[in-house]
């Protein structure tokens, strides 16, 4: 009775973990909606387009409220058209500068589509003031003591048809008092445009100016934040990043870490020498990097509405008549690939790569990404990668599965005398642990041993999870059949027969082709471990690999190829290890026949308490 009460209470537990899974999933990964394509943020100052029906955020990020969409479509055209701008046409940006503030406004991504599907939109970074996506960078200067500076406002003048890697532009514009301000701006074959600021006083007396840069955005577009990976502000300074600061602390994700609220807060002014700072998404990173060594105080600022910004600004500077003064700041907007960004270090962007919410485990992370991405490299395939990373990691730790079955081949072989003991000493416990110690030393054997690969596993499997959710380099990346996206999950589902039948099955309900094989072969697996000696506990674990079906289907395709094959792997190693131990084969085999006798006897037992406890039934006339 006691076992089926046991195997009851973790069905139920089960099943509420499954209820709960899909709950939480959908509370903190809500499904991709099918959209048009979404642009990037909010501007300082600038009237905010009309709001949508609110939307959770998603991984990727972008406008969700199909009010939004269609106005962001219908807004971002006008704006477009309007003229007076310069185009940006680089490998690696697409996109216009804004003449009429002087705001990089319009960026593209040309090495990344907005969906898988063929023709879809390439995935835009900046989005014009006034658009719902709205999302700029801006270099200028704060005029002091009455000096005319530019604004939002003013019209600049352009030296230059268009911004390519080999032709820079340069913005010009004069005050009425002899100032001219100037922005020579040059970009590369990535993602950073660089910025020269300068002034030329030709007026008769000293002015006083203060440069800044700054990056405006919204939070509707941003992506999901989680308790793993960060997305919302993002800052380096004296060399260490900073996760600290979100849009909003809520959702419940930070109960083991600190949270700074943005909104609530309103300013937040990052302490030290400031190495970048700027808005992060799970994919995407838009900052400014001042030059080495400057004095720039680096700021948070929530603007209401839903607007931040996050901005750089220098200490005020003095221009003699005659004289020019110069300021030089990196604006980086594009996707977060690890290649480019450790580059920009090379470059003197301290620490850019850990835009990357590499966390805890970077030192163990980053070799197994470099290690993937060479193999998909050399395969060009990233779920081929994917296969032979895993056959490389089950290579490696071969050798301490060895030492594993060699462990518990010993264990089971001092069975008996472990049994004489604590039948010998059940009414004394600490002598019969004190035994058993004695037994351990006297054999060689470890108890502790076998659960050395369990534990070398975890931060393995963990970080090859955080590896194929962070890194872009896996996104849209096909693998072979069905499955033309290895960073999202099996789009065929069982329920409606692969997309046969017009519904989407809820996710924890969501089996797809991978999931099933990830069960049968986890069960597989399971079978030839050595039984465990509780009937209800092995009834339990008989259950575990089909609840890991509904609970690993909705993550990425690339992490379940990753399991199944480690999987597969594990199944031909325990065979391969069985065959030179037999004597643990044997065993495992003698202990479920004892199995199957206790659960036959305890059976038989509960239905003669039935028999003998049933009242007969009462006679009727």
């Amino acid at each position: 009775m006691e076992n089926q009460r046991n195997l009851i209470l973790a069905m139920v537990l089960m099943g509420l973990m499954l209820v709960g899974w899909d709950m939480g999933l959908r509370y903190y990964y809500p499904p991709v909606p099918k959209r048009a394509p979404v642009a990037g943020a909010p501007v300082a100052g600038v009237p905010a387009a009309a709001p949508g029906t609110s939307a959770a955020p998603n991984r990727e990020g972008g406008l969700q409220a199909p009010g939004d969409v269609a106005l962001e479509k219908q807004d971002l055209a006008q704006a477009l058209a309007a003229g007076h701008r310069i185009p940006v046409d680089a490998p690696g940006l697409k996109g216009s500068i804004n003449l009429m503030g002087g705001l990089i406004d319009d960026l593209t991504l040309a090495r990344h589509r907005d969906r898988l599907e063929k023709g879809s939109p390439q995935v835009r970074m900046f989005s014009p003031a006034g658009t719902p996506a709205q999302h700029y960078a801006q270099i200028g200067w704060l005029g002091q003591n009455g000096v005319a500076a530019p604004t939002g406002d003013t019209m600049w003048q352009a030296e230059g048809a268009r911004l390519t890697p080999s032709t820079p532009v340069t913005l010009r514009w004069t005050n009425a008092t002899g100032q001219t301000f100037a922005i020579r701006y040059a970009i590369d074959a990535n993602y950073k445009i660089s910025a020269t600021q300068s002034v030329t006083n030709a007026g008769p007396a000293p002015v006083s100016v203060k440069p800044f840069a700054l990056v405006n955005r919204t939070s509707k577009t941003a992506s999901l934040n989680t308790w793993n990976i960060h997305s919302g502000p993002i800052s380096a300074n004296d060399g260490t990043v900073d996760f600290v600061v979100s849009y909003k602390c809520d959702g419940g994700i930070y109960i083991i870490s600190s949270c700074t609220d943005l909104a609530e807060s309103k300013i937040v002014q990052r302490p030290g020498q400031p190495n970048w700072i700027g808005f992060t998404d799970i994919y995407w990173l838009s900052a400014l990097a001042p030059a080495p060594g400057s004095k720039a105080q680096s700021t948070f600022r929530s603007l209401g509405d839903s607007m931040f910004r996050a901005e750089l600004v220098w200490p005020a500077t003095q221009v003699m008549p005659g004289q020019s003064s110069n300021q030089s700041v990196s604006i980086l907007a594009g996707a977060k690939e690890n290649n480019v960004l450790e580059a920009y270090e090379a470059q003197g962007i301290t620490n850019l790569s850990l835009s990357i919410d590499w966390g805890w485990f970077r030192w163990f992370e980053k070799p197994i990404f470099w290690l993937l991405d060479s193999l998909f490299r050399a395969v060009h395939n990233f779920g081929l990668a994917i296969i032979l990373l895993t056959v490389i990691v089950r290579g490696m730790m071969f050798p301490v599965a060895q030492r594993q079955f060699a462990s518990m081949a010993a264990m089971r072989a001092i069975q008996p005398k472990l049994k004489v003991i604590q039948e010998r000493f059940k009414d004394d416990k600490a002598q019969q642990q004190q035994e058993i110690m004695a037994l351990y030393k006297a054999e060689g054997v470890n108890p502790l041993a076998g659960c050395l690969p369990i534990f070398l596993q975890i931060p393995i499997f963990f970080a090859l999870y955080k590896v194929l959710t962070l890194t872009i380099e896996m996104r849209h990346q096909p693998f072979a059949l069905w499955i033309k996206d290895l960073s999202a999950p099996d789009p065929l589902h069982v329920l409606n027969l692969f997309g046969l039948l017009p519904f989407t099955p809820p996710e924890f309900l969501g089996i797809g082709i991978l999931a099933i094989l990830l069960g049968v072969t986890m069960w597989a697996q399971f079978k030839l471990q050595p039984a465990a000696m509780d009937p209800a506990q092995q009834q339990v674990m008989s259950l575990m690999p089909w609840m890991m079906m509904f609970v690993m289907a909705p993550f990425a395709a690339g992490l379940l190829i990753y399991w199944i094959t480690s999987n597969v792997l594990t199944i031909a190693q325990q065979k391969y290890l069985y065959s030179k131990h037999p004597q643990l084969k044997a065993q495992a085999s003698k202990d479920q026949l004892d199995i199957d006798r206790v659960a036959a006897r305890e059976k038989k037992a509960v239905q003669d308490q039935k028999a003998a406890g049933t009242p007969s039934k009462p006679k009727t006339r």
